[in-house]
C-alpha cells in the first residue's frame, strides 16, 4: 500500500539529487553548457538561455547552482579549465570587495555628481555613460571604460603608451566621438588625475562631465559592475599594454552580445541598436 513517510522520503532525494549529473549523459546538454561557458557566459545567462532552447525538454533546464555545482565538481565532465570559465576564475564564490584605494583629489572646475540632473538617476534617458580606468601593475598601464547607463554598453579605450590626463582627454573624446550625437548626453568619472582636462573633453563632444564624491565608486556602480566582468580578460597585476586596440574590440564585442537579466535576458548590444533609427545605425555599428 501507499506509504505516505517513504514517498516523501523518495520525492525529497528526487528533488536533491544533482542535476549537473545529467551534463554526464546529456551530451547535447554537455554541449550547450560547455560552449555558452567558453563565451564567458555565467551560470545564471546559461540557466536562462537553457530555459530558451529547450522550452520543452525539461531534463535540459539547469538552474545556475546545479550549473556551478557542475563546474565545482572533481569529476565534473566539463573543461578541465572549467573555474577558469568562471569571470571571477576563483574556485570558490566570495563576495566582492568594496572600495576605492585611489587618494582622493580635487579637480579644477569640476561637476559634482550632486549637481547631476535627477532625471539620470532613473536610467529613462539613453546616453548617459559611467567612465573610469582599470589598472594593470603598479599602476603603469591602464585601459579606459565607459559603460552606458541604461542599455549597459560597453566601451573600451585603448591606451597603449600611458594614460596621463593627456592621453586620457584624446582617447576618450576619440571613443565618444563615435556615437551619435543623442548617445553623448553626459559621463560620470571619478575624481582620478587622468580627468583634468575633463573641461576640453566637455566642449568636444558636447557633454557634461560629472564627478563622483571621494572613495564613493557605487555612485557609478553600473561602471564599477563593468569592471569587474572586465577582469575577467584583464587581471589586476598584468600588463595591460598587452593588448592591442583588436584585443580590446574583440572583448568589448563578446560582452556586449552577452544576455543580461537586468536588460531582460537580452544583451546590450540589441538593447542600444533598439535605441537607434535607422539612419543612425551605422554609426553604432562601427563600434558594435
Amino acid at each position: 500500500g501507499y506509504r505516505p513517510a517513504a514517498a516523501q522520503r523518495l520525492a525529497t532525494a528526487r528533488l536533491h539529487r544533482p542535476r549537473a549529473r545529467r551534463l554526464g549523459t546529456d551530451l547535447v546538454l554537455r554541449a550547450a553548457v560547455q560552449g555558452m561557458l567558453d563565451q564567458a557566459w555565467s551560470p545564471e545567462q546559461i540557466g536562462h538561455a537553457l530555459r530558451e532552447r529547450f522550452p520543452d525538454v525539461a531534463v535540459r533546464q539547469l538552474c545556475h547552482e546545479s550549473i556551478y555545482q557542475a563546474i565545482y565538481d572533481r569529476d565534473s565532465v566539463l573543461s578541465r579549465h572549467r573555474c577558469g570559465s568562471l569571470r571571477t576564475g576563483r574556485r570558490r564564490r566570495r563576495p566582492r570587495p568594496r572600495g576605492d584605494a585611489r587618494t582622493p583629489r580635487s579637480l579644477r572646475d569640476m561637476t559634482s555628481i550632486h549637481q547631476r540632473p535627477a532625471g539620470i538617476a532613473d536610467r529613462a534617458e539613453a546616453g548617459h555613460w559611467e567612465g573610469d580606468l582599470i589598472t594593470g601593475a603598479l599602476n603603469r598601464s591602464a585601459i579606459g571604460t565607459l559603460v552606458e547607463r541604461t542599455t549597459r554598453y560597453t566601451v573600451l579605450v585603448h591606451l597603449p603608451d600611458t594614460h596621463t590626463a593627456f592621453a586620457t582627454r584624446d582617447a576618450v573624446i576619440a571613443a565618444m566621438d563615435q556615437l551619435p550625437r543623442h548617445l553623448r548626453r553626459s559621463l560620470t568619472w571619478d575624481q582620478g588625475k587622468e580627468m583634468a582636462h575633463h573641461v576640453q573633453i566637455t566642449a568636444a563632444i558636447g557633454a557634461e562631465v560629472y564627478f563622483c564624491d571621494p572613495r564613493s565608486p557605487w555612485q557609478r556602480g553600473t561602471n564599477e559592475n563593468t569592471n569587474g566582468l572586465l577582469r575577467q580578460y584583464f587581471p589586476k597585476g598584468a600588463n595591460l599594454r598587452v593588448h592591442s586596440a583588436e584585443d580590446l574590440a574583440a572583448v568589448q564585442a563578446e560582452l556586449n552580445n552577452r544576455p543580461r537579466k537586468v536588460l531582460g535576458w537580452t544583451s546590450p548590444a540589441a538593447a542600444l541598436s533598439a535605441l537607434q533609427s535607422p539612419h543612425q545605425e551605422a554609426a553604432v555599428a562601427t563600434f558594435a
